[in-house]
């Protein structure tokens, strides 16, 4: 694959910036330390504001909560199960709310190894039982998280962002994007293993949300990134919910990597995305279905 043609200079200067700040060998580390890079990676792009969110519990679960109107929009953030928390995600939280008015509630869900699957499952269902109408929005594992909630308890819609659902991982983009930068195959396999102790699990869709049953799930908006191993997951599942008569649209970001929410304010193609993201939560929000179907 040749990445000097698909991916643009802006993408790169934040590719570089991304691995200063995160080195390949860091998964060498253990947990805790993985946690103290990623975060420390995570400020390098963290962006300021000026919105006072209270931290608090709901259900028993930590969350970051930013005041807005209702529907209260749950964010589950990304890191392989592994790392991040509320100080990983919450300044795109802060723009959501800003950007659309509504209340956003990041979960500080319970992390691997430590807790094996389905502890962060339960803390996202929870959170999500005990407020109710809500519209669920994740990326990568948080989009894992988002699409098995969602298969759980009724929700008003879901935006998933470059999810990990379990896909083939010996066909498609898993092989096609297999040394993509940001995330490579290898790594999507060894953060699996994280999550379930090294242990290969049975087919299970609360595991594997695209082995799951597609009838009655919410109106869904999923963006895979084009040079992701992921890419596929997001189509894949739109589709199936698309074929079991839900509403669903995936869009393919062209050029863009995995992690890409934080180049929002660096590179352009992220900004535009970040804007289409924004945009499909206000929509889902508002009982509205602006894709066409």
């Amino acid at each position: 694959m040749d990445y000097s043609k698909l991916i643009d200079e802006e993408t790169w200067a934040f590719i570089r910036a991304t691995d200063a700040a995160y080195p390949a060998d860091a998964v060498d580390l253990d947990s805790a330390g993985q946690r103290r890079v990623y975060d420390a990676m995570c400020r390098v792009f963290h962006r300021p504001y000026a919105t006072r969110p209270v931290d608090h519990q709901i259900a028993g679960v930590p969350v970051r909560d930013f005041a807005g109107d209702a529907p209260a929009v749950v964010y589950l953030h990304g890191g392989g199960f592994v790392v991040g928390g509320l100080n990983s995600h919450d300044d795109v939280c802060a723009e959501i709310a800003a950007a659309t008015g509504l209340r956003v509630v990041l979960v500080d869900y319970r992390l691997s190894p430590e807790h094996r699957h389905p502890a962060a499952l339960e803390d996202c269902l929870a959170v999500v039982r005990a407020l109710g109408d809500v519209v669920l929005v994740g990326d990568s594992a948080g989009g894992n998280l988002c699409a098995a909630v969602a298969a759980q308890v009724p929700v008003r819609g879901q935006v998933l962002i470059y999810p990990g659902l379990g896909g083939d991982v010996d066909r498609g983009s898993y092989l096609t994007h297999a040394h993509a930068p940001m995330l490579t195959r290898a790594d999507v396999l060894f953060y699996a293993g994280i999550r379930h102790g090294g242990e290969v699990p049975a087919p299970d869709p609360t595991v594997s949300p695209l082995l799951g049953d597609f009838t009655g799930l919410p109106p869904t908006v999923a963006f895979g990134a084009e040079c992701d191993p992921l890419c596929d997951d997001a189509e894949a599942y739109a589709a199936r919910a698309r074929a079991a008569g839900g509403r669903a649209v995936s869009f393919t970001e062209a050029g863009l990597v995995h992690g890409y929410l934080r180049a929002r304010h660096s590179v352009g193609r992220a900004r535009d995305s970040f804007g289409r993201i924004v945009a499909a939560v206000s929509a889902l929000a508002k009982g509205d279905w602006p894709y066409g179907g």
